[in-house]
């Protein structure tokens, strides 16, 4: 059956191109839902800024990460993807090794 916990490491996978960071470690990815016996993942995430540039890329690679567990977990159908802005994301919600790799203390 698949988990948040794999579905989180998938998103592992997708990179903030600005920053190098993937999104999970960049604590961008509040919520991760696993719906109807597997079939519809549902998630929250943000960006660092609503005006990101590079928002469209990386809401589509987190998508295509997603639904690359369709190959192991077939009833896997349809991700959701909500883009929220509360809380408002800020560098504190990363994980502690990607402030170090940025620099921040």
């Amino acid at each position: 059956m698949l988990t948040e916990d794999m579905v989180r490491a998938a998103l592992k996978n997708v990179v903030d191109p600005e920053l190098g960071l993937d999104i999970i470690n960049l604590g961008l990815v509040y919520r991760v839902d696993i719906l109807e016996e597997g079939k519809t993942v549902d998630m929250d995430m943000t960006l660092t800024t609503p005006a990101c540039p590079a928002g469209p890329y990386i809401l589509e690679n987190a998508r295509s990460e997603v639904m690359s567990l369709k190959d192991i977990y077939q009833s896997l159908e349809d991700v959701q993807i909500n883009l929220v802005w509360t809380p408002f994301w800020n560098p504190s919600m990363m994980t502690e090794e990607a402030r170090e790799e940025l620099g921040l203390f």
